[in-house]
């Protein structure tokens, strides 16, 4: 594949591309860890934040406050830098890179999810209760699928943060199309001066967040008006 970029580039700009786009799959597979991960937390979380239990509630507001409170790049360098130096130990960058965003990640799709969960109707809670459905199980047959619509758009939304979020893993050492491109943009070599490579890491973000923001706002325009439909009609 280099060679079909050198073929029809030249050197270095046929590597430079190159090696740009093969970059970007490690931007890929590091935001669907972040998202993957994250979700699974962040839904884990929701569920203790909207429980009964008082402490629960405490605990579950506790960690989203902490890690929406801490910078994303502050979660880097602590992990990928000062936990390993404070405990002597190596730290691969792919796993501080996947739990700094994890972590990041599920604060905020926690807090997402929670918020559809509340526009839920409170009548929806008690004819679950009055049909002798548990905690649960009201969540998982009637809450859920009604708040999934709701949270969908923003949740892909929010898939576009953490793909720019992944651009400060380079930090710690992260192999990634930020890390790449800085390292071309400070060699000195020719047609690879940062005002080259620059805009054509931003192309390349660009192609990977404006079809999840379209299609954010393609949710939110057709759940609108399902939403507008649903509503009574005022005589």
């Amino acid at each position: 594949m280099k060679d079909f970029f050198v073929s029809i580039l030249g050197k270095p700009f046929g590597i430079v591309i190159f090696q740009l786009l093969d970059a970007t799959q490690f931007t890929i597979y590091l935001s669907a860890i972040a998202f993957i991960g994250g979700g699974l937390i962040g839904l884990a979380v929701m569920l203790v934040r909207i429980a009964p239990s008082k402490r629960a509630k405490a605990a579950a507001s506790a960690y989203i406050w902490l890690f929406q409170s801490i910078p994303l790049l502050m979660l880097l360098f602590l992990l990928g830098l000062g936990v390993p130096r404070l405990l002597g130990v190596d730290i691969n960058s792919w796993i501080a890179a996947g739990v700094a965003l994890t972590l990041y990640a599920s604060a905020y799709l926690s807090d997402v999810w929670r918020g559809a969960v509340e526009a839920i109707p409170e009548g929806q809670w008690e004819g679950g209760r009055a049909l002798g459905l548990r905690f649960l199980k009201i969540v998982r047959l009637i809450i859920v699928p009604q708040a999934f619509r709701l949270s969908l758009a923003p949740t892909v939304g929010f898939m576009v943060q953490i793909i720019k979020g992944t651009s400060l893993a380079y930090i710690i050492g992260f192999h990634d199309l930020m890390a790449v491109g800085r390292r071309w943009a400070n060699a000195p070599v020719a047609d690879t001066e940062p005002f080259v490579i620059y805009p054509l890491m931003a192309l390349i973000y660009f192609c990977l967040c404006f079809p999840l923001s379209a299609w954010s706002r393609h949710l939110e325009r057709k759940l609108g008006a399902v939403k507008a439909r649903d509503k009574p009609a005022v005589a």
